[in-house]
């Protein structure tokens, strides 16, 4: 899989720039945004290559979110990586039941998210 554009999911500014800050220095285009919703409606716009996306949103929820990905024609194709606090063995499960690629918990040092990337390819 060729991944040039990511799209970086949560509502916490804080938590945008870290996922930010995991990506320096990569060659990828990074198009954020700050919920559930939001997120859908850039999935459709910008066409990225993978999502990050948080569970615990306003509006829409990242589950919710996922599931929407999933079932839409234009954006199923995307790969998901939930990126965190809930990290018990049911989130996990309940992530993948979701179409996600897999749960990064917060916090997370920078080569998890790299990793996730790598097995991507």
């Amino acid at each position: 899989m060729n991944i040039q554009k990511i799209l970086i999911c949560d509502d916490s500014q804080t938590d945008l720039a870290n996922l930010r800050n995991a990506l320096q220095g990569t060659n990828y285009l990074l198009v954020t945004a700050n919920n559930g919703k939001e997120a859908l409606e850039k999935a459709k716009s910008e066409r990225p290559d993978v999502i990050f996306l948080d569970i615990v949103m306003p509006d829409m929820d990242g589950y919710a979110a996922c599931r929407s990905l999933r079932d839409d024609e234009q954006t199923k194709h995307i790969p998901v990586i939930f990126v965190s606090s809930k990290n018990q063995k049911a989130d996990r499960i309940w992530a993948q039941m979701q179409g996600a690629k897999d749960l990064i918990a917060k916090p997370y040092e920078a080569s998890a998210i790299t990793a996730a990337l790598a097995a991507l390819h």
